[in-house]
């Protein structure tokens, strides 16, 4: 996009208007950017060199099989190494009127502490020249600082941002805690690529992704300050909270680097927040049935609380059982639809023709009551109701078949 764009919500509009093209900006406010880069699993797949029905498999396989990423002495990075700075003189974009301020919303946070590492999103509020409030859940890097603070210390930090799919999709995975997503994201490169993930070292010792655009440098502070609102990925507003405050300390980046952003509730945020969970529902409904073919998370679910899983039947139940370990897998989930293998789980026209034609609700739905779901589903209270379709055809049963040319 030619001409001077403001990083004050008019980027959100050249963004929501094409969706699942990306957008290069030219003049950010000063600044190169691009959004929408990762926005259909078509380009996500072809960027790795597979097919998007692949892709899962492929991270099902790194996930069992992570391997050391490579580490190098020199970066491009290395060039442009900043201590005097101004955060509110950054690329770092408004992206709604609701949102309580500026975000990072494509970075990617490495951590470590006690030889634990770990690798997740966290969106960033802008707060003054130094800092963000940056958004923990309660899982991983949440309990790094909690272990952080009880020792005294500030929890070690780097943001990177602009990276490559394998990297993205890494650090979006639900694995164990004390799994190294670097590791992951590695093995997943070398698998459809062929090729290594390459860290660099930094100046407080965390290696990070070597081919980062930006690496901000920082720690995770005991101060809390409030953070949102934030148009999450439902495309509702996420209310303010205390926490943690971050400090930034250092900011490397490429020469001319381009900021990356991820639209919050759009195309891109869905597939870099939900496929990346797909391989485990994959797994764990492989393991409720004999045979399972593919698993997604639908774009209109928001790509987190609707799924779609394929299976070959053995025997009836199998569906039911398919629905139950599904939902299971990805306790956000809160409607799963198992149809069989001549359907196309990528296809919503061919998923809802399995639901017209094989299903029927007194017979395959599954409804499961006060059961924890996701805090970003604003229907839900302190408990939600689950739904399953099993909209397969019963075993050996004629008439069930679509005709085809």
């Amino acid at each position: 996009m030619k001409g001077r764009v403001s990083r004050e919500l008019e980027l959100t509009k050249a963004l929501w208007k094409e969706k699942t093209k990306p957008v290069f900006f030219e003049n950010l406010d000063g600044f190169r950017a691009v959004g929408n880069l990762w926005s259909t699993r078509e380009r996500i797949a072809s960027a790795m060199n597979v097919t998007p029905s692949d892709l899962t498999a492929k991270m099902m396989q790194a996930m069992d099989h992570p391997s050391p990423p490579q580490e190098i002495d020199n970066a491009p990075f290395d060039k442009n190494i900043l201590t005097d700075f101004d955060l509110r003189e950054s690329a770092v974009p408004k992206f709604y009127s609701t949102d309580g301020g500026r975000f990072i919303t494509a970075g990617v946070v490495v951590s470590e502490h006690d030889g634990i590492k770990n690798m997740s999103y966290h969106r960033l509020m802008l707060l003054d020249e130094n800092k963000f409030a940056m958004r923990v859940v309660p899982r991983h890097l949440y309990a790094l600082h909690k272990r952080a603070m009880a020792a005294g210390e500030d929890l070690k930090i780097a943001v990177a941002v602009g990276l490559c799919p394998s990297v993205m999709l890494a650090g979006a995975m639900n694995v164990e805690f004390g799994k190294d997503e670097l590791t992951i994201a590695n093995s997943l490169r070398q698998l459809c690529l062929r090729e290594p993930v390459c860290v660099r070292k930094i100046r407080n010792g965390l290696l990070v992704p070597a081919f980062a655009e930006y690496v901000f440098e920082g720690r995770v502070t005991k101060e809390v300050h409030d953070e949102g609102p934030f148009v999450d990925i439902t495309g509702t507003v996420d209310p303010v909270r205390k926490q943690p405050v971050v400090e930034i300390d250092r900011i490397y980046h490429v020469d001319d680097p381009v900021f990356q952003v991820i639209l919050p509730g759009a195309n891109e945020h869905y597939l870099m927040m939900g496929m990346p969970r797909e391989p485990v529902i994959r797994r764990a409904v492989g393991l409720a049935v004999p045979e399972v073919h593919a698993a997604r998370l639908t774009e209109g679910g928001c790509c987190w609380l609707h799924g779609v899983v394929s299976i070959t039947k053995q025997k009836e139940g199998d569906g039911v059982n398919a629905i139950m370990a599904a939902l299971g897998a990805h306790p956000s989930m809160k409607m799963v639809t198992v149809v069989d293998s001549d359907v196309d789980v990528f296809d919503d026209q061919e998923v809802e023709w399995a639901v017209a034609t094989r299903f029927q609700g007194h017979k395959g739905l599954v409804v499961i009551e006060n059961a924890r779901g996701s805090s970003l589903d604003p229907s839900a209270d302190e408990t939600t109701t689950k739904v399953g379709i099993d909209a397969t055809k019963p075993i050996g049963a004629e008439g069930f078949d679509r005709v085809k040319p």
